[in-house]
């Protein structure tokens, strides 16, 4: 399983892994729940944030895992705030691909949410809107992602939205979005061990008693942005 929204660089986030202990231990979880590869997306709130940093940091961290033999490799990204997407996509991409991660805030969809959308689309570049679930306009009125994905968008759910640690509304707004088809990748948003811990498979068998197992292991390879692994 691919995992394509972690916070799990080390001193990067306020509320991501603090330290290369903790990544170390969020990635043995992982790779204990059979996630392979893991792309980092700390919180991006400027468009002045250097992209170099967040590559060494990927770097120093891969080299830490395999130091202490963890089958998990970590992957460039960001999850970026909606309000700097114009000005960073092209350089902070998931994974070097034309896929942005971005996040809306959390209480309500921005009234220029569609012109955002257009915009990115029109570079070819496809957003992926994380854990709108978590939103709570969206939560009380999921139909107006309706707009968003007819012209391009993606949606990813959050695990542990999905299996109901997150509360009731976020679970039935996930399995909502999941019945009408609108779930396109189902990631962790991990922070630490004990913070939406990286674990993807509890979600993947509550998806498959939804959608079916065949769609729900889709939702965990990273379609779009990352090449299929060989069969």
């Amino acid at each position: 399983m691919i995992d394509i929204h972690c916070h799990i660089l080390p001193g990067v986030d306020d509320d991501g892994a603090p330290d290369t202990e903790t990544s170390i231990a969020m990635a043995r979880i992982a790779a204990n729940d059979g996630i392979h590869t893991i792309i980092a997306t700390p919180h991006l709130t400027s468009a002045a944030y250097p992209r170099e940093k967040l590559i060494e940091a990927v770097a120093q961290l891969n080299t830490a895992l395999q130091q202490q033999s963890i089958p998990i490799t970590i992957l460039f990204g960001a999850e970026v705030q909606a309000h700097v997407a114009l000005n960073v996509a092209d350089r902070f991409c998931l994974a070097e691909s034309s896929f942005l991660l971005m996040e809306f805030p959390h209480s309500y969809l921005p009234a220029d949410a569609r012109e955002l959308i257009s915009a990115l689309t029109t570079r070819s570049i496809t957003p992926i809107i994380a854990h709108p679930e978590r939103n709570i306009q969206i939560g009380r009125e999921p139909w107006q992602l309706n707009t968003l994905l007819e012209m391009g968008a993606k949606i990813q759910i959050t695990a542990e939205s999905l299996t109901g640690n997150l509360g009731m509304a976020a679970k039935n707004c996930a399995e909502y979005l999941l019945r009408n088809e609108h779930v396109h990748y189902l990631a962790t948003d991990s922070h630490a061990p004990g913070f939406r811990a990286p674990i993807l498979s509890k979600a993947v068998r509550h998806a498959a008693k939804i959608i079916g197992e065949e769609q729900a292991k889709k939702l965990v390879v990273a379609v779009g942005i990352l090449p299929p692994l060989p069969a």
